[in-house]
């Protein structure tokens, strides 16, 4: 079956079993069209990350297929891999910078690993060291930056090489709620100016005053796929 070239993810009964026996996802179909802003909810052991992990090919399928950016994602030979992964941002829950380099080496290396030239590397690190209101605090490690500071610092990484695709792993789980916030309104500009966000969250309070798209998935399965939807569970 041929994926579709419009939608910049497309999955089409895709299972995905792990060596214990756990069938993480079952049959999954969907598509998730350019610059879509699409939230991924569900319980804790539902198959969010799995669904997250095999966009960028941290896994890959036991059945079916994907597409991500028009590439077979499950039949991709190693060495187009990073090729594939420059079109692919992640940010993670736990920010995943590198602790001796500064703000601005944490995105450059984005940058440098695949052999951006230095002078454009320079540019374009300030461009989105500014656009995450950071510019100022460029020379600053880690340690040297709020939570919500690190976090802006992530999402300059993830952009840094004009991603079409960014994968946000609940990217606001250890932010308290103001800081969360500011991290949604960032996302939802990045998105603006065209980038497709697909975020998984726990965070019912942003899920329903953002008014996404919302992919709910429940015991590996697609259980609910709605335009400006709401969280709709409770723990």
């Amino acid at each position: 079956m041929e994926l579709g070239r419009d939608n910049v993810i497309e999955m089409q009964d895709v299972w995905k079993t792990y060596k214990n026996g756990t069938n993480a996802l079952q049959g999954v179909t969907v598509k998730i069209d350019r610059n879509e802003f699409v939230y991924v909810v569900g319980p804790s052991g539902a198959g969010k990350s799995t669904f997250m992990k095999l966009i960028y090919r941290e896994e890959v399928p036991t059945k079916g297929q994907i597409s991500v950016n028009g590439f077979n994602i499950g039949k991709l030979k190693p060495r187009k891999i990073p090729y594939v992964r420059r079109n692919i941002g992640v940010i993670f829950q736990d920010f995943r910078l590198l602790p001796r380099m500064t703000a601005y080496e944490n995105v450059a290396f984005a940058m440098e690993v695949i052999e951006t030239p230095k002078k454009v590397i320079k540019k374009r690190v300030m461009e989105v060291l500014d656009l995450v209101g950071l510019k100022n605090k460029a020379g600053r490690e880690p340690d040297q930056l709020s939570g919500g500071e690190q976090q802006r610092i992530a999402i300059a990484r993830a952009i840094v090489n004009n991603p079409a695709v960014i994968i946000a792993d609940e990217p606001t789980g250890n932010l308290d709620p103001e800081t969360s916030w500011g991290i949604m309104q960032l996302l939802d500009e990045i998105n603006f100016r065209g980038t497709t966000i697909v975020m998984a969250t726990h965070n019912k309070d942003i899920v329903n005053k953002m008014r996404k798209r919302v992919i709910a998935i429940e015991q590996g399965n697609i259980v609910r796929d709605q335009l400006r939807g709401e969280y709709g569970y409770e723990f």
